[in-house]
């Protein structure tokens, strides 16, 4: 079984946000799968896909502290500022992170840990909406 789905992600403000339940509310046929993989490529370069911490949302403001401190906004020499101060910032950040993630499939349902959630880093002041194509592979249920 292969499927394939561009899932168009909401806008969100700058910060690091779960987006677990927008990807699988997305892909219907991921219930119909017993084992596999899906893989997930975000189609930008100024936000990130992650895997972390999904109870507390003091872990994605802390992340988002972090890499605020580990590529600041508005240092002289960046020569790349075409769309604004956070653009370069956002594309380090971005390349940090990276833009791609493949996680387990059993039972139709994503084998995440209890605590795991998949998160989007928006690192633009104004990013709009994200788009992320999702790759299924695997084996259905027996009929």
């Amino acid at each position: 079984m292969w499927q394939q789905t561009l899932i168009t992600l909401r806008a969100r403000p700058r910060g690091f946000h779960l987006v677990t339940d927008e990807i699988v509310a997305g892909l219907r046929e991921l219930r119909e799968c017993r084992i596999g993989l899906l893989h997930v490529w975000l189609q930008h370069t100024s936000a990130s896909l992650t895997v972390n911490e999904n109870a507390d949302p003091a872990v994605r403001r802390d992340f988002e502290r972090f890499f605020n401190r580990l590529v600041p906004q508005g240092r002289d020499g960046y020569e790349h500022d075409d769309e604004g101060p956070d653009d370069l910032p956002a594309h380090f950040k971005a390349s940090l992170l990276g833009c791609q993630l493949t996680l387990p499939v059993t039972n139709g349902r994503l084998a995440l840990g209890t605590w795991q959630g998949i998160y989007l880093g928006e690192h633009r002041d104004t990013g709009g909406a994200r788009k992320v194509l999702v790759t299924l592979q695997g084996e259905g249920h027996d009929r």
